[in-house]
């Protein structure tokens, strides 16, 4: 399918070096989070716990396991970190809800396994386990550098048609640097993806490229590309390659932080247009020794 391709690669031609304009004039940023998904080495630090909670919505998901293609709402998402060090952070993410209104149903290799009546399915969302550590701190003259290991639990349906029964794992570099007012933000990894008709796992590179700029007070304008590249020959449904740009804004008032974005898929099995709206709270919970 060709949804997306033409319309999106003008969009990135355009709005990627806009969004990295914006970061040539405008104030320093702390660590990004929601509406991005691209890491930042930062931790939220020694006893804090971060609480966010949040709502997707995107139009022409394509799930090529199991045939189905439609509009995707998830309502809520949910995301817990907790600073268990100055240097380490323990993440866990998922979505209560996930609807799919089915526009289109096609042949695929888990079309037998569907228990689906009716013009809709909808499912708990796959579960992420994350460990991040903080490597190096950020200096004048150096990067921050981080790493972070992640696996994906296979919470989600398969009978839905919105979960393969499969997991995966995550080994991700995480690099920062604020420079003449600009943070921006890399990450690079490889993942060992689980093959949902059987046989070897899938391996692909990850990749993440953000930047947040302050505008005005507590506000900021944010931009990402994020995704993944699938590196084997075969075409194993459900680990093809995958990339999406974020555009957004985020309040900050005290502890607590109000997001948004606009999501545009670059592959089919992104959303071909979403946005993300979500709040963001942070508190000190506990002393660590």
């Amino acid at each position: 399918m060709e949804r997306h391709a033409t319309l999106w690669r003008r969009l990135v031609c355009v709005c990627a070096p806009a969004t990295l304009l914006w970061g040539l004039f405008a104030a320093p940023s702390a660590a990004q989070q929601r509406p991005l998904v691209t890491e930042d080495p930062e931790t939220i630090g020694s006893g804090n716990i971060l609480i966010e909670a949040g709502a997707d919505y995107g139009r022409d998901v394509l799930y090529p396991a199991s045939g189905l293609t439609g509009n995707r709402l998830r309502l809520p998402t949910l995301g817990v970190s907790i600073g268990i060090s100055s240097i380490a952070e323990l993440q866990f993410d998922t979505g209560v809800h996930t609807r799919l209104a089915i526009a289109e149903r096609e042949d695929a290799p888990l079309t037998d396994d569907l228990e689906i009546d009716g013009t809709s399915t909808r499912s708990f969302d796959d579960t992420i386990v994350g460990l991040k550590l903080r490597l190096v701190g950020e200096s004048a003259d150096r990067p921050g550098l981080g790493v972070r290991l992640v696996t994906r639990l296979s919470t989600a349906s398969k009978s839905s048609g919105l979960g393969l029964g499969t997991s995966d794992f995550f080994v991700q570099g995480l690099l920062a640097k604020t420079t003449q007012s600009t943070r921006v933000v890399g990450n690079f990894g490889v993942g060992w993806l689980g093959n949902p008709v059987g046989g070897d796992q899938v391996t692909a590179f990850t990749y993440g490229a953000s930047v947040a700029n302050a505008v005005a007070r507590g506000v900021e304008i944010v931009g990402e590309l994020n995704g993944r590249f699938d590196t084997g020959d075969l075409d194993v449904p459900g680990t093809e390659s995958r990339s999406a740009l974020r555009m957004g804004l985020r309040y900050t008032h005290g502890p607590g932080r109000i997001d948004g974005g606009l999501i545009f898929g670059l592959t089919e099995n992104e959303p071909g247009f979403g946005f993300t709206v979500g709040y963001t709270y942070v508190f000190n919970a506990f002393a660590v020794p």
